[in-house]
């Protein structure tokens, strides 16, 4: 099958964090199981552009072309790629686009409809009720009225969890298409479980407003017990020092010691090395970090705004909350004191983790999924 994926940013730019890893994961394993992989890329880095030619290159076994962005922000303007898509796209037996609210999937959903292909939309949670109603939306709005809506349309729907499946019907009530994982990249290494003389508390993303790190640092100053918070990862520093001083006002900033970013094997060392991983975020379709927690053994506390919260109630394997300090505080609570839970999380969740997201199998799920397009 000659499969073509149409994304706005594209390994090595990994400063856009968890959606590069799990569309190159998907690319690499397709190409694996003998499947012809093509993606379109712009060269966006950032504020800045990958230092890339031209012309086709390998990536890990998989054909990239990178285009130059005719603006540096978030709206990957990209006009190569149109023109190369307009003349290649019946090349292709699936077009896969990856994001939405970009001028760059945008126009490659126009061209599709223009040559009567419906291709497959993955919008990794840009489509989701706190995307679309906060950040730019009154743009949002009009262009999905003017054009959006009707290119939606035109597209079979893959996400990866419930939520963003209701999220998304929401939008189009009609949509065809399927819930499939993404494909998430774990450690083959088993790693020690502290014993830890106070029970520690870990907090692994991007340090973003949306993240709900705040909510955090309030509802962990009203917890009693004794605690430590260690935050890793990286944001824009103004943030930070807000949060820092935040900290200070709650009375907890002794508490919470600021470790920076942490990737590959001590990605899941650090997690490894936590009682609990707590991610209170006010968006996340999916929230890979999650299910890399739950890769170690270690439990995890999220909000119901987290994709993955149905599936960790689901399996016990932790607790889901809303977004009140108070009932948060009291989660913590609760699980400080049940030792008998967090063993048996220990000791079950991460060989159920890596048979359920086992790439190869995932992977399959995918082309069952394309080929379905094909024939409906």
């Amino acid at each position: 099958m000659k499969i073509l994926f149409i994304v706005p940013y594209y390994k090595p730019a990994y400063i856009y964090g968890g959606p590069i890893v799990v569309i190159s994961l998907l690319a690499e394993n397709l190409v694996t199981l003998g499947h012809d992989v093509t993606v379109y890329s712009s060269k966006a880095n950032g504020k800045s552009e990958l230092d890339i030619g031209d012309k086709e290159i390998l990536v890990d076994g998989v054909k990239v072309l990178y285009f130059s962005r005719l603006t540096k922000g978030n709206t990957y303007v990209a006009p190569g790629l149109w023109k190369l898509l307009t003349k290649t796209v019946r090349d292709f037996d699936v077009v896969h686009i990856h994001s939405w609210w970009n001028f760059l999937a945008l126009g490659a959903a126009l061209i599709c409809k223009r040559q009567n292909i419906k291709p497959v939309l993955s919008p990794h949670g840009m489509l989701a009720d706190y995307v679309f109603y906060n950040r730019h939306a009154f743009a949002k709005k009009w262009i999905h009225k003017l054009i959006g809506e009707n290119l939606l349309r035109n597209s079979w729907l893959h996400v990866s969890t419930q939520m963003e499946w209701d999220e998304s019907k929401n939008i189009i009530p009609e949509w065809s298409g399927e819930i499939i994982p993404n494909l998430i990249k774990l450690s083959d290494h088993t790693y020690h479980r502290p014993e830890n003389e106070v029970f520690s508390i870990g907090f692994l993303s991007r340090i973003d407003p949306k993240k709900g790190l705040d909510v955090l640092i309030k509802a962990l100053s009203r917890v009693t017990l004794p605690y430590k918070l260690f935050v890793a990862g990286e944001g824009e520093g103004n943030y930070i020092s807000s949060l820092k001083k935040l900290s200070v006002k709650c009375g907890n900033d002794d508490k919470i010691t600021w470790i920076g970013w942490k990737s590959g094997e001590g990605k899941f060392d650090f997690l490894a090395q936590m009682d609990l991983f707590a991610l209170t975020s006010h968006s996340e379709n999916f929230a890979i970090v999650v299910v890399e927690a739950l890769s170690v053994g270690t439990p995890v506390l999220v909000s119901n705004y987290v994709g993955l919260s149905t599936y960790v109630e689901q399996m016990g394997y932790g607790m889901v909350t809303d977004m009140d300090p108070i009932n948060i505080a009291a989660q913590i609570t609760d699980l400080i004191t049940d030792q008998d839970k967090i063993k048996k999380i220990n000791h079950e969740a991460p060989g159920v983790i890596k048979r359920e997201y086992e790439e190869t199998s995932l992977a399959r799920r995918y082309l069952q999924f394309y080929n379905s397009t094909k024939t409906l």
